[in-house]
């Protein structure tokens, strides 16, 4: 069995990773009745025997595999320390080893630049020493999470400081970072700079790029709302069940809800189905590093578009087979996208469908047969589908489905992005604040700039070959 470690930076990445770890630990509660220290839960925590001065961790299955005390593989780094101390004082609190949290008290002030330059130096052999603590305790370790922000400058600087530092020190193990990018209407001023600016780091430093739109989110989240509202208009046997979307917190911690946990929830949900291959058994596992392997054919071609469903499901469970078929019809809508783009008319490189609970291979096969006809694939992978069949569902729903395409579509968010950085940098409007960093200098915009349009060219160059008709290569002409 391998296991992950996530990396959580800034208040975005950190509140994200509370509701990660507070639906894990109900997924493998909701599995793991014997309150034993199983391979599944070493994916993602270690357990412990704090009996002795120096902890002891427990290995899996030499006797004493009782559940001592869990701790979450895990970093925690914020240079604002408001969002680590409240986890830390709420019921999550003991799931996080002491000595792997870093904090500062003033912040980046939304600058990439005094998070990636300034705070990435200061803290460097601190966070390489807590990454390196918890690397050793993973016996077969096969990727890191990042999670953070692309707006503020704690999530895009000191986040793409540390991927940067994860390449230089583990340099096989995977990458997997979820970024979350600003939406036009965020109050964070500069959030086009620190975005462009990290996402030049992604780019070169990423192995895979999971991108997550805030408005996205909020229409997610809104749309939810919207139907488990109608529930009552619907006959009784189709009512939503309370506590079965993905938004819902029914059944984690208990406490305060906070504004943006429940679309911190869709994340976090995206993040356990990525994971459920490696942490359970089933007909069709997929490890992490096949993810990379299948669906990013370039380099820098590493962002995936992705989306859940259901994401609520009815109360009978007994659903016939066309509510099934619906689910996987619904991950290819833009409405149930995480960033606001329409899949269905760009082109796909690849696409894997993570599905999980009570689906049969044939299931998937038919339903890949079905949709095929109504989506562009590049004419070199017609057949681009990877998949993944994981026998345990997400807790309340009798099955899921997670797709994760790389679809020409994301460029429109790269695009959009594109436009707001280039209003503020032709004026050179706030870009004192940035020079003003030791080792920040202007060309770093522009050098980041040309990243982004080159990669939204070759986005859009591939794009330009859909519809043509593509002849077979010539066959090797053997001399006889």
């Amino acid at each position: 069995m391998t296991q992950s470690i996530v990396v959580q930076v800034g208040q975005c990445g950190n509140q994200i990773g509370c509701r990660f770890w507070d639906l894990a630990l109900r997924e493998h509660a909701s599995t793991n009745k014997s309150g034993t220290f199983d391979e599944p839960l070493s994916s993602f925590f270690r357990n412990v025997d704090a009996r002795y001065s120096e902890p002891l961790d427990i290995p899996v299955g030499r006797g004493r595999d009782k559940i001592c005390n869990l701790k979450a593989r895990a970093v925690l780094v914020d240079m604002e320390e408001g969002v680590v101390s409240e986890i830390l004082k709420g019921p999550l609190g003991d799931v996080f080893d002491h000595r792997q949290l870093i904090t500062d008290v003033s912040g980046c002030g939304n600058n990439w630049a005094v998070g990636h330059m300034m705070y990435g130096s200061m803290y460097r052999e601190q966070i390489s020493e807590a990454i390196r603590r918890t690397a050793e305790m993973c016996d077969c370790l096969q990727c890191f999470f990042t999670l953070h922000s692309m707006g503020g400058g704690t999530g895009s600087g000191v986040g793409t400081f540390i991927l940067n530092l994860l390449e230089e020190e583990y340099p096989e193990v995977y990458r997997f970072t979820t970024a979350v990018y600003p939406s036009a209407e965020d109050d964070v001023i500069t959030s086009p700079y620190n975005s462009v600016l990290a996402m030049h780091q992604l780019t070169e430093h990423a192995d895979c790029v999971l991108p997550i739109e805030n408005q996205s989110l909020v229409d997610i989240f809104n749309m939810v709302n919207q139907a488990a509202s109608k529930t009552s208009k619907i006959s009784s046997t189709s009512k939503v069940k309370g506590g079965s979307t993905v938004t819902s917190d029914m059944g984690g911690i208990k406490g305060q809800e906070k504004p943006f946990d429940k679309m911190n929830n869709i994340v976090a949900n995206l993040l356990l189905n990525l994971t459920s291959s490696s942490r359970f058994e089933g007909a069709l596992n997929v490890d992490l590093n096949e993810i990379t392997m299948n669906l990013v054919p370039f380099p820098k071609l590493h962002y995936l578009v992705s989306s859940l469903s259901p994401l609520y499901h009815l109360a009978d469970v007994s659903l016939p087979l066309r509510k099934l078929d619906q689910m996987f019809s619904d991950a290819f809508t833009k409405e149930y996208q995480l960033i606001s783009a329409d899949p269905r008319h760009s082109l796909y490189l690849a696409c894997a469908l993570m599905v999980r609970g009570n689906v049969a291979v044939s299931d998937i096969r038919r339903n890949i047969d079905r949709l095929k006809p109504s989506l562009q694939f590049i004419h070199w992978n017609q057949e681009g589908w990877k998949t993944g069949l994981c026998s345990v569902p997400p807790v309340g729903q009798p099955y899921s489905l997670l797709a994760l395409a790389n679809n020409s579509c994301i460029r429109h968010t790269f695009t959009n992005l594109r436009d707001r950085f280039h209003k503020l940098y032709k004026r050179k409007a706030h870009l004192h604040h940035y020079t003003n960093v030791d080792g920040m200098e202007a060309a770093q915009f522009s050098q980041a700039m040309e990243s982004l349009t080159g990669l939204v060219k070759e986005y859009e160059q591939l794009e330009g070959t859909m519809g043509r008709v593509h002849e077979g290569a010539p066959r090797l002409q053997v001399a006889s």
